[in-house]
C-alpha cells in the first residue's frame, strides 16, 4: 500500500470513529491488508463495522486518488472477506494492540513473540 493510501486509510478511520462512535483504538496497515483494533458498542455488529469502514475508505481513496481506481482488477479496492477476532477484558489486549501496530514493519525488526 502507498503512503498516500495509508494516510488517506488513517484519516476517514478517525472521522468514522467520530460519527460512528467507534473506538479505533489501533490500525496497521500492511502491503495488502489492514489490521483494526476497536471497540464498539455491543448493538454494532463486527460486519457493520467492516462495511462501513470498506465502503467509506474506498469511496474516499478513489475521490483523492482516482488512478487508484483505475489500476485496479474490477476497479474494487477492497475484497469480500474479512477476519474477525475479538479480545475481552480478561484478554491480552496489549498483545493484541502490539500485533496490530507492527503491521506493515519489516520482519527483521521485530522481537518473536514467545508463548511459553
Amino acid at each position: 500500500m502507498s503512503e498516500g493510501v495509508v494516510e488517506i486509510i488513517v484519516e476517514t478511520a478517525a472521522g468514522i470513529s467520530e460519527r460512528y462512535d467507534i473506538g479505533l483504538e489501533s490500525i496497521g496497515c500492511d502491503r495488502d491488508h489492514i489490521h483494526l483494533l476497536c471497540t464498539s458498542h455491543p448493538k454494532i455488529s463486527p460486519g457493520q463495522i467492516v462495511r462501513i469502514f470498506k465502503s467509506i475508505t474506498a469511496r474516499e481513496i478513489f475521490r483523492r486518488m482516482p488512478e487508484v481506481k483505475r489500476s485496479l482488477w474490477g476497479g474494487e479496492f477492497w475484497t469480500d472477506g474479512y477476519y474477525v477476532a475479538t479480545v475481552g477484558e480478561r484478554g491480552n489486549w496489549g498483545v493484541v494492540e502490539k500485533y496490530v501496530k507492527n503491521q506493515g514493519k519489516p520482519k527483521r525488526d521485530l522481537r518473536q513473540l514467545k508463548l511459553f
